[in-house]
């Protein structure tokens, strides 16, 4: 039996620009299923469903099934911040920084005071240009935990802060022991 888009769905020619765009969505969700960006392919997948393009129905109603079943997966899977956390750094390494940040945003929301999911803020707000709010949860996490501060300075991660004088002062910041040191508060006698 034949779905409803399988019904409607019309054969098309390859010299066609609907064809055409259908194609470059199907190859485009394609690319976005392998790089587990599934709601980005789950809408090209229905794009070309929506098209009509017989040639591409029923494959495109395979991959969007697959894209459903993830997603529906990954809203139910993470037993735990840490978990859930794990999951957006591998989305970071993998370069889908919305879905990143999308997932430490839920769950900084369960746990507002975990020091490593506020690093991980840090981090993405690093690597995606935005400086200010990379240092305003970098110093969040090192209230949280001061051992931040030991990994910070050692994290690639950072390298688009390295020149950043303020980013400096949270890594090293200046303490009374360091005003002996330097002779500017006066005699340790």
């Amino acid at each position: 039996m034949k779905s409803k888009s399988q019904q409607n769905a019309k054969p098309a020619s390859a010299q066609t620009p609907a064809f055409s765009q259908a194609v470059q969505q199907y190859q485009d969700g394609l690319k976005a299923l392998q790089e587990r960006k599934f709601e980005k392919a789950k809408g090209l997948f229905q794009k070309v469903i929506a098209s009509g393009v017989r040639e591409l129905v029923d494959r495109a109603n395979v991959y969007l099934n697959a894209c459903n079943q993830h997603l529906e997966t990954q809203a139910t899977s993470f037993k735990s911040p840490e978990e859930h956390y794990d999951y957006a750094v591998s989305l970071m390494n993998i370069g889908d920084y919305v879905g990143a940040r999308e997932h430490l945003e839920r769950t900084l929301k369960q746990a507002p005071n975990a020091d490593y999911l506020l690093y991980g803020m840090a981090v993405l707000n690093c690597l995606t240009g935005r400086a200010e709010d990379a240092l305003h949860y970098l110093a969040q996490a090192i209230k949280a935990n001061p051992s931040n501060r030991l990994q910070a300075r050692n994290d690639s991660d950072f390298r688009n802060l390295a020149d950043d004088p303020r980013f400096t002062e949270l890594l090293y910041p200046e303490t009374a022991e360091d005003s002996y040191s330097t002779g500017y508060s006066g005699s340790r006698r």
